[in-house]
């Protein structure tokens, strides 16, 4: 019987498109989800079993367009491929390992992020869907964020909107906050106890904090910390 590997007849992620070359609509869309990926390379400095990638196509079958989230998380594999990282995500080439998480930003243009990318993901078997309407004049009728979870091949509405997801071990919501110089509502990562985990930008700023302190209690034994 002649024996071989299905996956060396599918095409590579060297071989395939790493977009759908489709622009986004504005920076938030690429913000947003990239301040996730950054909170996400705090708490999990120390794992490299997850990816989070930004505006990066999924394949799933030879055959089929790439879907694009804004956002996608996976875990139980490889944080870093090679020193280039991924061009896209293969599913035959991540063990047919489908992301546990997406997001979508709502932008100016409707994607169909209420109707077909929920069925598509539904299809793929994201456990956790969420949309999240940054601008409240495209979608006045929606809410901020929907969370949706797939329950029986379907995607049901949470009640929260920040909601505990306890396969990933975080919970997602959103609150208003700094994020590379801009105050606005963004979207955050938060503990169990519902505590939000800070930024990197939050971390410089209280490390700063405290040497600006000790600095100051130094002077005030009467020693310069510039001579420490």
């Amino acid at each position: 019987m002649l024996n071989y590997d299905l996956r060396q007849c599918l095409p590579s992620s060297a071989e395939l498109p790493d977009s759908d070359d489709t622009p986004v609509d504005n920076e938030l869309q690429n913000l947003i989800p990239n301040l996730l990926e950054a909170i996400l390379a705090l708490v999990w400095q120390n794992r490299n079993d997850w990816f989070f990638g930004v505006d990066m196509g999924i394949y799933y079958a030879p055959s089929q367009p790439p879907l694009v989230p804004d956002g996608f998380l996976s875990l139980g594999v490889e944080r870093f491929i090679g020193e280039e990282g991924r061009l896209s995500y293969v599913l035959w080439e991540e063990d047919n390992i489908s992301p546990i998480f997406a997001l979508e930003v709502v932008s100016k243009t409707y994607g169909g992020e209420y109707e077909k990318k929920k069925v598509d993901y539904a299809k793929l078997g994201i456990l956790y869907y969420a949309i999240y309407v940054p601008n409240r004049q495209y979608r006045r009728k929606r809410q901020p964020l929907e969370i949706y979870k797939l329950e029986n091949h379907q995607y049901i509405l949470q009640p929260d909107d920040q909601l505990w997801m306890p396969e990933i071990g975080l919970a997602l919501g959103r609150e208003r906050g700094t994020y590379l110089g801009r105050n606005r509502e963004w979207l955050y990562w938060y503990n169990q106890q519902g505590e939000r985990l800070p930024t990197p930008e939050e971390l410089v700023n209280q490390e700063r904090l405290k040497a600006e302190k000790l600095a100051r209690k130094l002077r005030e034994l009467g020693v310069n910390p510039d001579d420490i």
